[in-house]
């Protein structure tokens, strides 16, 4: 009985939190989004909050820019997670195999761009990617290479490029200390048998950590998937970011631009079901491969 109210207590915390930040937030999008706002008439009446049933889901589904949405978001995903989990995995290996020199200076140093909040990092980078203000571009030019970063074939490896700035050092720190978890005596045994450095890291290292990398990949897939601080921003001097670029800013713009909350909340939890249904098909085959 003692151990079973000691579990609780522990556990209350968590769930406190998944009903207040998850539970109630989710429910209330679903109840909003069988709703909408409706004015008799000619328009000239008082408004009034009508029950429009799945009408909402139905515009959304059905609007070719939620829908061009998506599929930007997805080649996102598919640009932004291989370099990230591929380059956080990299930078591990060779600060756990002694490469680098001053470990501890060098991790802190790839860590530090984490620490500078997004908008901060957005703001950043828009600074390089403009124009007649970026000092990479003056660069460029003098050598007589002209470069877009805000092109319509560049900006979203832009935007690619500011989300590997921000995060890559975290999940490398990750990735460090799962290995730091392997076991000394497994690797002993690889050189022994003549394993050098690379098939090391290739062979021994990397399936050992398979779960943090499972792990990294489904948590760097969700955030992926919320895309918004950097587009909104890069969307002030480019004409190549629409105010719906991502489904997060079509969301926005359906709430606080159009004021249609009902279609909002519908887009809400369309893009939650996508979410979850994503990353169980991750998980369910990164299981299956396992296996």
């Amino acid at each position: 009985m003692k151990g079973k109210l000691a579990c609780a207590v522990l556990m209350a915390p968590f769930f406190l939190l998944l009903i207040t930040v998850f539970l109630i937030p989710t429910g209330t999008a679903v109840w909003l989004s069988f709703f909408a706002a409706d004015q008799p008439g000619l328009g000239f009446g008082p408004e009034s909050t009508v029950f429009v049933g799945l009408r909402s889901y139905g515009a959304v589904l059905s609007d070719p820019t939620f829908l061009g949405s998506l599929l930007t978001v997805v080649l996102y995903c598919l640009l932004y997670i291989p370099l990230m989990v591929a380059g956080a995995l990299t930078l591990a290996l060779l600060l756990d195999s002694g490469v680098a020199k001053l470990r501890s200076w060098a991790q802190m140093s790839l860590y530090l761009p984490h620490a500078v909040p997004g908008i901060i990092a957005a703001l950043i980078w828009l600074y390089l990617y403009t124009p007649g203000l970026s000092p990479i571009i003056d660069l460029f030019a003098k050598a007589d290479i002209q470069i877009s970063f805000l092109g319509i074939d560049t900006v979203l490896p832009s935007i690619v490029n500011i989300a590997l700035w921000s995060n890559l050092g975290y999940n490398m720190v990750i990735f460090y200390a799962a290995l730091q978890a392997v076991p000394r005596e497994v690797l002993e045994a690889s050189v022994v048998d003549g394993a050098g450095p690379v098939k090391q890291a290739l062979r021994i290292k990397a399936p050992l950590v398979r779960g943090a990398i499972v792990t990294v990949g489904i948590f760097t897939l969700i955030w992926a998937l919320q895309l918004f601080t950097e587009p909104v921003l890069l969307s002030q001097s480019t004409p190549m970011i629409s105010a719906r670029f991502s489904p997060s800013m079509y969301i926005f713009d359906a709430a606080f631009t159009r004021n249609n909350y009902g279609l909002a909340a519908a887009a809400s939890v369309i893009l939650l079901a996508f979410t979850v249904a994503l990353s169980y098909g991750v998980t369910r085959w990164t299981n299956r491969k396992a296996a």
